[in-house]
């Protein structure tokens, strides 16, 4: 027997739902959901479902066939005065109403839509892959908003980079700023500041100092030291676009030791045997092991320190980087068991060594899978002194 035809369901919130917003290029920050019925040419015709008030602008914008509102698929039984059970409710009756007994979905869809269908009778099923990868392969408008945000983000960078290593110095080896002691927390709503003039939110960026910055995802807390890296990770989203862009720097005032100097360089030959190995068909495993290969013939170690090792012990514990786009994290992983890249992966390659008595050392480009290799989108100097 033919199998039954399916109807595929997205469903959720455009403004926080990444995949659902791809899906749609239009956002809205109320509940909504895009119905695709089978046609008897093979075909699927798209119905988006939201809001009546936002009908009109979704008709001039949004990437769907035909456009909606609860009111027009409402059961028999009436809808809900709750915007998303509503919702719900008239996705289950435009499905029920095409005669079609079961539905796709993504790993996105909220679970009442799942409940409303089943409570109709139509059988609702999970596909975890689905829109993954063609989310992971950005096209032409996509790696252009990627392009603007991560120019923005270098910008950023480079002013904070430079407060650093411009701001003077106490005699206790404190930095000040414009008089006053340059903390992470300064620096950072410095940072924020900056992005939202421009039209970016900004997560909490890292501005950590010291050996606060041997822990690679601790954002920095307290004053800023001359002699002593400073890791500084920014990674803003266009208000606008919803796309992120994501650079890291380090920065030293005044002197910098020969031990940095190592750890710094041993950093820059590893990105760009990362970046030499991003290419369509390399898995993010092999990335990362050239990142792998790289430290460790840098005379490095890689993994977290263990109870026994010194606080001297230097290494890499993290992976090489990630896929970026609508999230600052996606798919692919450049790490162990990363799966094959594909021509429009936005990924970050972001090598780092760090020590707990020291602080650490991290450079992040933001790179574009090609044809024939990728796409590097930074331009920033990727050295220790800014001055």
């Amino acid at each position: 027997m033919p199998e039954a035809p399916r109807a595929i369901v997205m469903a959720g919130i455009p403004e926080s739902n990444a995949a659902l917003y791809r899906r749609l290029r239009f956002s809205v920050g109320d509940p909504a959901a895009v119905v695709e019925l089978p046609q008897a040419d093979g075909s699927m015709h798209s119905t988006l479902i939201l809001r009546d008030i936002e009908m009109h602008r979704a008709r001039q914008h949004a990437r769907v066939d035909a456009v909606a509102c609860p009111a027009d698929f409402a059961p028999s039984t009436g809808l809900s005065g709750d915007r998303e059970t509503a919702t719900a409710q008239s996705v289950a009756e435009c499905v029920k109403r095409a005669g079609i007994s079961q539905v796709c979905a993504d790993r996105t869809l909220p679970l009442i839509y799942a409940d409303m269908m089943q409570q109709a009778g139509i059988k609702v099923s999970c596909d975890t892959e689905m829109g993954i990868l063609d989310r992971r392969a950005k096209d032409r408008e996509e790696i252009a908003w990627l392009r603007e945000a991560q120019q923005a983000t270098e910008e950023a960078m480079e002013m904070a980079c430079r407060i650093v290593c411009r701001a003077d110095a106490r005699s206790d080896g404190v930095l000040l700023h414009e008089g006053s002691a340059l903390t992470s927390e300064r620096l950072r709503a410095i940072v924020d500041h900056w992005l939202l003039e421009r039209g970016y939110t900004n997560p909490p960026p890292i501005i950590a100092g010291g050996p606060a910055g041997a822990d690679c995802h601790n954002l920095g807390t307290g004053e800023l030291r001359t002699e002593t890296p400073v890791i500084i990770d920014i990674f803003p989203r266009n208000r606008a676009t919803h796309y992120n862009g994501d650079c890291t720097r380090t920065a030293v005032h005044g002197r910098v030791s020969e031990t940095l100097q190592a750890m710094h360089a041993a950093v820059v030959k590893a990105k760009a045997a990362a970046t030499a190995a991003t290419r369509p068909g390399a898995t993010g495993e092999q990335v990362h092991q050239a990142t792998r290969e790289s430290i460790l013939a840098s005379g490095y170690q890689m993994g977290l320190p263990g109870p026994e090792d010194p606080e001297s012990f230097c290494s890499m514990p993290h992976g090489t980087g990630h896929g970026i786009g609508l999230d600052v994290h996606e798919p692919p992983l450049l790490d162990m068991k990363g799966p094959e890249l594909v021509v429009g992966d936005a990924l970050t390659i972001e090598p780092g060594l760090y020590r707990r008595d020291l602080g650490g050392i991290r450079v992040e480009d933001m790179v574009i899978v090609t044809e024939d290799g990728c796409e590097n989108l930074n331009s920033l100097p990727e050295g220790l002194d800014w001055s």
